[in-house]
């Protein structure tokens, strides 16, 4: 037997973990390791098609510093993250109904790069408040933003579901392997999915998320599942550029769809 290798196999298994609090059960995180793969729209329509399916829904903007998705969306609410930060409001009166989509948003700060400069503190209070916030709604989605530092990390492990969201570019593939394989480090177990968005073709999607899986299965001993493929669809950027969600807009649209299969897979669980 190869003592080398097996000293090898357990490196991931050897590594420090922290000790974490229970995951929120009906708490999902949306990552990427990469931006400009699609992660924001997805966890707008994403929280849009629950909603749809009478799930009643928050999508918390995690991205600090970077965020957009009252840009998306074309909102202008009265208070954001950043108020909350500075300690003007509470995380609940940041709040914000979106009519068109029938569901909450807890918009942060765009544009605004101090926000990714929060004390750790003071972000875990926040993470503390909307763990508790969660208890009122059927689903909760949290935008996280791209890379893996630790505002990331903290939202993350509050998550019973973390999405992976990537593409077939390769980079986008290293990144979100890299954040994978540090939610299992400091995680045991992670409920990880995969979901390949802007693919040609729902089996070009596949392919891609093979490409994955085998990366996950050779280094870290794990498989996680494929969510979903969203298929490439001009109609996705026209939503965006009209600030408003595809299911609204572009209803019977194939990444509509895809989307909408995803939240009923997701709902079942």
């Amino acid at each position: 037997m190869n003592t080398t290798q097996n000293s090898s196999e357990q490196t991931l298994s050897l590594a420090p973990r922290k000790v974490m609090r229970p995951q929120v059960r009906n708490m999902i995180a949306v990552a990427s390791g990469k931006g400009g793969v699609g992660k924001t729209w997805f966890s707008i329509t994403l929280a849009h098609a629950f909603a749809q399916n009478g799930l009643k829904t928050l999508l918390f903007d995690g991205d600090l510093g970077l965020a957009n998705i009252d840009i998306q969306l074309g909102l202008m609410p009265s208070h954001d993250l950043g108020s909350v930060i500075t300690g003007k409001i509470t995380l609940n009166q940041a709040i914000c109904h979106y009519e068109d989509g029938n569901f909450d948003i807890i918009a942060g700060r765009s544009g605004s790069g101090s926000l990714s400069n929060v004390p750790i503190s003071r972000l875990q209070l926040i993470n503390e408040d909307l763990r508790l916030l969660a208890g009122g709604y059927d689903r909760v989605i949290v935008d996280l933003g791209a890379g893996v530092e630790k505002p990331v990390r903290l939202f993350a492990s509050s998550a019973a579901t973390l999405l992976i969201v990537c593409t077939d570019e390769p980079t986008s593939l290293t990144d979100a392997y890299a954040f994978i394989k540090m939610v299992c480090m400091e995680q045991p177990q992670p409920n990880i999915n995969i979901v390949v968005n802007s693919a040609n073709s729902a089996r070009e999607g596949e392919r891609t998320y093979t490409t994955l899986l085998k990366a996950c299965q050779g280094f870290l001993r794990i498989s996680p599942p494929l969510a979903g493929v969203i298929r490439r669809d001009t109609r996705v950027r026209d939503a965006i550029r009209n600030q408003t969600s595809i299911l609204r807009r572009h209803p019977n649209t194939e990444a509509a769809e895809d989307v909408l299969a995803i939240a009923a897979r997701l709902t079942k669980e």
